[in-house]
């Protein structure tokens, strides 16, 4: 990679981690202004004292800002990355980041804020995103190109991608350090086999310098949390990404593999075993909840889900389609004996 890649490459990541850093700074000073704070109950939410939300709206407004100006510089433009799609996914941002503002103000019911997330999800298919084909474990293609199913799947995706981030959000700098380095992953998958400097690898380094500024003031212990519209956003980005990056689904299904599997068995263990609505009551079941009754501390339990994100999702970039499905086989086996054993602690 010659110095002028080089050099191309470091300028979004450091402007987005920059802009990201400065932002914080003054979003956390409005939502103090106006009273909307995260306060400890001693559950779920027992940090030591009342945390500005709302940090959402600096990681957009940093991802939007640095996004438009490597696009007006042309930067962006590869012919995959279309104006339509470009300026979609800013505006699906947008929503997304007004919606959940306003739910962590004014605390919406699940039936009201998913309204949002569906409409960045319709709008973005409207765009042309969609998922044309997917890999058949047996072999060969499944292809959706040309057919409903393609809209279809890219909705489902993306919804899927942002309620996982929304439901890993427990933790201070869980969400914002994993979407770092599922950005990092996709980025470096696309060195592989993309053209120099495409539009969607810039965006990745975006996302990743915007996930690392706000990581400054949300790691352990946190000076400001994602709020609603922050989790919700890095989900739907990552989940974008994934898309018009040349369908890494399977990459992403090894960066979020675990989360995808803990949210995957809230929702049947709510649904199913206990009856109830997935998406109302949240409790200390989460995979992360458990890390810490285990014995682990909060910093200790991020770092730990970190380090497994970073060993999953680089399997990634040794690994064919083909083979990260097997891969992903392997995260479901650790997943389900790594249940086990927190299992076998919490009944001693």
């Amino acid at each position: 990679m010659d110095q002028t890649l080089i050099s191309n490459y470091i300028l979004p990541f450091f402007l987005a981690t920059a802009l990201a850093v400065i932002l914080v700074y003054f979003v956390k000073r409005l939502a103090v202004k106006f009273g909307v704070l995260d306060f400890p109950d001693g559950g779920r939410h027992f940090h030591d004292k009342p945390t500005p939300l709302w940090g959402g709206l600096a990681v957009y407004l940093a991802f939007a800002t640095a996004a438009i100006i490597f696009y007006q510089a042309g930067f962006l433009n590869d012919g995959r990355l279309t104006g339509k799609i470009f300026w979609s996914m800013l505006g699906a941002g947008l929503i997304l980041i007004i919606g959940g503002m306003l739910d962590d103000k004014y605390d919406f019911k699940p039936k009201q804020s998913i309204i949002c997330p569906l409409i960045a999800s319709g709008l973005m298919v409207w765009s042309g995103v969609a998922v044309n084909y997917v890999s058949n474990p047996l072999g060969g293609l499944i292809v959706f190109k040309g057919t409903i199913l393609a809209g279809i799947v890219a909705f489902l995706w993306l919804m899927g991608m942002m309620y996982t981030t929304k439901l890993l959000d427990g933790l201070d700098g869980l969400v914002s350090g994993i979407s770092l380095i599922g950005a990092v992953i996709l980025f470096l998958v696309s060195l592989f086999w993309d053209v120099p400097l495409s539009g969607t690898s810039i965006l990745c380094l975006i996302l990743a310098g915007v996930s690392l500024g706000f990581l400054f003031w949300n790691f352990n212990p946190a000076k400001i949390f994602l709020g609603e519209s922050g989790s919700i956003f890095l989900g739907f980005m990552l989940g974008l990404l994934s898309i018009i990056s040349g369908a890494k689904i399977a990459t992403a299904l090894l960066i979020m593999g675990l989360p995808i599997l803990d949210v995957v068995w809230i929702i049947y263990r709510r649904w199913f075993k206990e009856k109830r609505s997935p998406f109302v009551g949240g409790d200390r079941k989460h995979l992360h909840f458990r890390l810490l009754d285990y014995g682990f501390t909060p910093r200790q339990t991020v770092l730990f889900l970190y380090f497994l994100t970073t060993i999953f999702g680089s399997l990634a970039l040794f690994n064919g389609t083909n083979g990260k499905l097997v891969a992903f086989g392997f995260v479901i086996i650790f997943m389900l004996l790594l249940a086990w054993r927190l299992n076998q602690r919490s009944s001693n």
